[in-house]
């Protein structure tokens, strides 16, 4: 098991916010890019 801290981690373009690599994106950390479903949705 991995430290939180020996993580990937990614800044969010909406919010500014660091957000860590979790399970469920393990398949498709090079596609996310926000760092949850409130930033998606008000991307503009």
């Amino acid at each position: 098991m991995q430290k939180k801290s020996d993580l990937p981690t990614k800044t969010c373009p909406v919010c500014g916010r660091p957000f860590t690599w979790r399970k469920k994106w393990a398949r498709n950390w090079d596609s996310v890019i926000y760092c949850s479903e409130r930033c998606r949705r008000s991307k503009s």
